[in-house]
């Protein structure tokens, strides 16, 4: 297959900027079959804040959502970060600290 540079606007800044015929190689050969939507400073920046989707990193854009809950173990309240359903015990920081196993530190 034959790649040829194309020019693609970028989604955050509305930049042109040049995909080249390596960069849609490389995609390929990656199993990637859609092309960047943001110019490379601005996919760069992406990363460093840790934003993005899918794998690893930030996967939100603002602070995570806390839920209130009893705590199973001492019955203070409990800010935690998930809803809690009903059918597991819920722990306060401390509780769930002494009750976490220890790990090495080797």
């Amino acid at each position: 297959m034959s790649f040829q540079d194309k020019t693609l606007t970028c989604r955050d800044c509305g930049q042109e900027f040049v995909w080249t015929a390596g960069e849609q190689e490389f995609f390929a050969s990656r199993g990637l079959q859609n092309a960047p939507s943001r110019c490379p400073a601005d996919r760069a920046a992406r990363r460093a804040s840790g934003g993005g989707g899918g794998g690893g990193g930030g996967y939100s854009s603002g602070p995570r959502e806390m839920f209130t809950a009893t705590c199973s173990n001492c019955g203070r309240e409990a800010r935690v970060p998930f809803q809690p359903r009903g059918d597991k015990p819920v722990y306060c920081s401390e509780c769930f600290e002494t009750m976490r196993p220890q790990r090495s530190r080797y």
